[in-house]
């Protein structure tokens, strides 16, 4: 399964090292990751592969919120079916 991941939030050291680390302590490949300054703005979308994950999907977006809590920043999951569904034109 793939999944859209979000980062947003005010732009300190840390971000990446933290969203990153916990997806691998997940087993959570990334597969593509865009991330962007904007003034003072942190926004950062990976595109990820949890086929391997050792957790439930509920249990990865309790533990990247819990992170977004820690780091200052929100965090939000979509499984990309959804994702794009959601966002298709």
């Amino acid at each position: 399964m793939k999944a859209i991941i979000t980062v947003i939030g005010k732009d300190k050291v840390g971000i990446i090292a933290g969203v990153s680390s916990i997806l691998a302590e997940m087993k959570i490949n990334i597969l593509d990751i865009s991330q962007t300054i904007m003034q003072e703005y942190f926004t950062m979308i990976m595109l990820t592969d949890l086929s391997c994950s050792v957790v439930s999907f509920d249990k990865v977006k309790t533990e990247l919120d819990e992170k977004g809590k820690k780091l200052g920043v929100s965090i939000k999951i979509q499984d990309e079916g959804i994702f794009n569904s959601m966002n298709r034109v």
